[in-house]
């Protein structure tokens, strides 16, 4: 029960991030701060950027979903996106502080005191390369910066000429559902850093044409658009408990008419890199390609 409280919490912080994304554009770069020695980050993605780029022994405090690198849950916790704990922060007397631009009176309260802020908001997959930079720009490691950028943005390219020429696979991207049911089911819409990570993988959106990052989908909807492929992607502490999984895939069954039912194409797929566009994104988008497009992996992996 508690796994199950802990996801459902994980979903609802999830749904949130998406609906804010969509709304905002990509951080937009302000000046480096001199000496960036405390950083506290509410951000998870930022939070690995931050250890990706060198500045990870400078995190002093990080928000509740911190979960990687491992060494984040040592840290002390000052809450998340909707429950920041201004007075503990405060303590802890950053120099920078990594929030979400959805969070204005945090921002003012941090500003009044003198305390630097990265304003965070994510647009898209690109937004991730570019998020890389300014985070870098900002603490002092641009050099790093650069280079992680970099790389993320030939992954992701090098994904795109991987399963180019493959059959685009109509796919439904599902990142939450309530257990053994079809109820409460949200996918991706056709704009964000979830349908970008699906098109570099060589799928088609089945929601591409609803532009929102989130669609509560129900299920005469997904009759309807006939997937070829579902992919139900979630945080890895998301998973179904012991036993569950071959009574979820069961769960699909009552759609037995759409292609990714009939045909056995209803994967799971349980992993961080897929739900925070963060450093892995290459990792999480490779992961995607593979589900959908195995032949193609195929020849790098005999090697």
């Amino acid at each position: 029960m508690a796994a199950h409280k802990k996801a459902l919490t994980a979903l609802a912080a999830l749904l949130v991030f998406l609906a804010l994304a969509a709304a905002t554009p990509v951080h937009q770069a302000q000046p480096a701060d001199h000496d960036v020695q405390r950083i506290i980050s509410l951000v998870p993605a930022v939070t690995e950027m931050l250890y990706e780029i060198g500045a990870g022994p400078r995190v002093v405090a990080v928000s509740s979903y911190h979960t990687n690198p491992p060494e984040v849950t040592r840290l002390p916790n000052v809450g998340a996106l909707l429950d920041p704990n201004v007075e503990r922060i405060l303590s802890l007397k950053p120099v920078l502080v990594v929030i979400y631009g959805s969070q204005t009176d945090l921002k003012q309260q941090l500003t009044r005191a003198g305390i630097g802020v990265f304003d965070y908001r994510h647009a898209g997959l690109a937004g991730v390369a570019a998020t890389v930079r300014s985070l870098g720009a900002r603490t002092g490691d641009a050099a790093r910066a650069d280079a992680l950028a970099a790389r993320i943005e030939q992954g992701i390219d090098g994904i795109r000429r991987r399963v180019q020429g493959e059959p685009r696979q109509r796919t439904l991207l599902v990142f939450g559902r309530e257990r053994l049911a079809l109820r409460g089911i949200y996918a991706s819409g056709g704009t964000g850093f979830l349908d970008d990570m699906l098109q570099a993988a060589g799928g088609t959106n089945v929601f591409a044409e609803i532009k929102m990052e989130a669609v509560q989908a129900s299920t005469e909807q997904i009759l309807a658009k006939r997937p070829d492929v579902i992919l139900e992607a979630r945080a890895t502490n998301s998973g179904f408990p012991s036993g569950d999984r071959d009574a979820e895939l069961r769960t699909w069954s009552v759609l037995g008419s759409v292609p990714a039912v009939s045909h056995h194409r209803v994967l799971f797929l349980f992993d961080d890199r897929i739900v925070i566009p963060g450093p892995r994104v290459v990792e999480g988008t490779e992961t995607l390609a593979r589900a959908l497009h195995p032949a193609a992996f195929k020849a790098a992996d005999a090697r």
